[in-house]
């Protein structure tokens, strides 16, 4: 019954075996990665905000008032 436990030394190399190495490929290309989806959110944001403004415009009420 005492081997069934779980130890620090099986976890730690369930999580290495599932995360991979931490200094491994993606841990290099994160920052860059990080970059891309930084900028791209802030396209995408800005696209959103663009369309919405024209599409508030076009449906908005012109109201001109005449004083004779």
């Amino acid at each position: 019954m005492a081997e069934d436990r779980i130890t620090a030394e099986d976890l730690e190399a369930e999580l290495r075996a599932v995360v991979g190495d931490p200094d491994g490929p993606v841990a290099r290309s994160r920052p860059t990665l990080m970059l891309v989806a930084t900028a791209s959110a802030a396209v995408v944001f800005a696209l959103v905000y663009v369309m919405g403004r024209r599409a508030g415009r076009r449906r908005s009420t012109l109201l001109e008032v005449r004083r004779f």
